[in-house]
């Protein structure tokens, strides 16, 4: 009996010992991930700056393309998402509130979580899906198809190339997009409360801006920004790190929307509990 319990016990000792050889692999390579990504950032911001501080060195032709690409060719799914936002928000607030006889208090709610949070988040979520994978797949395809290679034999900088307008065309686009959502999402609430509640929209209207200050919409606008240089960096690192073959493409524009939406929430969290802190 203890002659055939022994090989049991060895087996379930190796296997353990293997789970834990696999986590500690897998947790060493996320390390080494995040310091790499850290690193590349740096390496995009300074290149960035240098651009900036020198406009005849910015490809316009590429920069305009991707500013299309990004932000006007998403504008109706955009639109449409934050729409519906702006209408779920304010049906789920009336239903509630409607118990106390603070129906008019809907107009607050759809205004301070649009402004305030949604509208840039949904906004910073579809972006990271549509062109943060974007930007993996094509420079991937160029990984695999040894044009970076190319770029890199000619003495040309492929972060300065390829990356740099794509970190600064969604860097301007973004904002403007939080700005068409947060319109969107304010009118899907208006709607939404003249069908559910006989809230005219000059009663919205006037509501809203009795109850919404201006902080309220900045502290969505601030976030935009460093949500965008984030999500396009990490794109365009993902798609530097395309090995030669088509797997490593799809794989890494999936790590590319997983790490891309993880960060947005993660910096909305920390905008978050920064403007509570300070009272904004």
């Amino acid at each position: 009996a203890v002659a055939s319990a022994a090989p049991d016990a060895v087996d379930r000792s190796s296997a353990i010992g293997r789970v834990l050889d696999g986590l500690g692999r897998s947790a060493l390579e996320e390390a080494r991930e995040a310091l790499e990504l850290l690193s590349f950032i740096g390496d995009a911001t300074l290149t960035v700056l240098a651009i900036l501080l020198r406009p005849w060195r910015i490809r316009w032709r590429a920069l305009v393309t991707q500013i299309e690409a990004t932000g006007l060719n998403a504008l109706p799914i955009v639109g449409l998402l934050n729409f519906l936002i702006g209408v779920v928000i304010a049906y789920q607030a009336a239903n509630q509130l409607q118990k106390f006889g603070a129906e008019l208090l809907t107009v607050d709610s759809v205004g301070v979580g649009v402004l305030r949070e949604l509208g840039v988040l949904i906004t910073a979520i579809i972006v990271a899906g549509r062109s943060g994978s974007a930007f993996t797949a094509q420079i991937g395809t160029m990984r695999v198809n040894q044009e970076v290679d190319a770029l890199q034999a000619l003495g040309l900088d492929p972060v300065e190339i390829l990356c740099a307008p794509r970190i600064v065309a969604l860097t301007i686009v973004l904002p403007l997009l939080v700005f068409f959502a947060d319109v969107m999402g304010l009118l899907g609430g208006a709607v939404a409360a003249m069908f559910a509640l006989d809230i005219t929209m000059t009663q919205f209207a006037k509501q809203l801006q009795a109850a919404v200050s201006i902080n309220h919409f900045w502290v969505g606008m601030v976030k935009a920004p460093v949500m965008a240089a984030v999500i396009a960096a990490i794109g365009c690192f993902q798609g530097l790190k395309v090995s030669s073959n088509a797997e490593s493409v799809g794989r890494r524009t999936t790590q590319s929307v997983v790490q891309a939406v993880f960060f947005v929430i993660v910096i909305d969290a920390v905008f978050s509990v920064f403007f509570l802190i300070i009272g904004v």
